[in-house]
């Protein structure tokens, strides 16, 4: 079976409510699909995090369980139907899953052709590695190294520079050059609305927003929703 993957940039964009703007996205990744398991470890209170998404999802006919409800979360994986890693510290959420072992188990079964869906952290921990992630280290896992599910990195949430901003740090666009600096996969600056849909190896661009793809030794590149992305990032 073909691979079925949706990383989302942000649950919410402004002016809809959660997932809204990803809907019908996530309904044709889900293909049918009436179950969904949700993880919940990028945020501390596993239960309140997983109550609210099962109460905001906006496919009303999918049924949300929460992982860390199940007695052997590996078991729990190999038995979904599809998977959900939702957002939140992507440190936390990586080491979360290198502590319980999970990440092969999520490797086979989205190789098999379970449905994964992904926001934020959960997109994050899609791509090869967390290094391109906005959060703060609060923990550290064993490894940046992620699910590897596709051969690139994401910056969810991107901002394009402000040139009317007096703000002095560093900007997105430079943090990923400072990255590139040391790293050579390309980076996939994924503005909120935006988001990646990936059948078997094609690789979309969709949402209402576009995207900035940043590769070593090269100027960044607009890139607008509709686009096949393979050839651009090298996949």
């Amino acid at each position: 079976m073909e691979r079925r993957i949706l990383l989302v940039s942000s649950s919410r964009v402004w002016g809809s409510g959660y997932l809204e703007h990803a809907a019908e996205e996530i309904r044709a990744t889900l293909g049918g699909a009436r179950s969904l398991l949700f993880v919940p470890y990028a945020l501390a209170d596993w239960a309140a995090y997983t109550e609210n998404v099962a109460r905001h999802f906006p496919l009303r006919e999918v049924r949300v369980a929460g992982i860390h409800e199940a007695s052997d979360p590996a078991a729990a994986i190999r038995e979904a139907e599809s998977l959900f890693i939702g957002g939140g510290n992507t440190f936390r959420l990586l080491d979360k899953l290198y502590a319980l072992g999970l990440l092969e188990p999520i490797r086979q079964r989205v190789a098999a052709g379970m449905p994964y869906l992904g926001s934020s952290a959960g997109s994050n921990v899609a791509t090869i590695s967390i290094k391109t992630t906005n959060d703060m280290p609060i923990l550290e896992p064993p490894s940046f190294e992620a699910l590897g599910l596709v051969k690139f990195n994401l910056n969810p949430h991107y901002l394009d520079p402000d040139p009317s901003s007096t703000h002095m740090g560093e900007t997105r666009e430079e943090r990923i050059r400072q990255f590139h600096e040391e790293n050579e996969p390309p980076v996939v600056g994924l503005r909120e609305g935006a988001m990646l849909s990936i059948r078997g190896e094609e690789i979309w661009l969709r949402g209402t927003q576009g995207a900035r793809l940043f590769r070593r030794g090269q100027e960044p590149l607009e890139v607008v929703s509709g686009t096949r992305l393979n050839e651009l990032v090298g996949a």
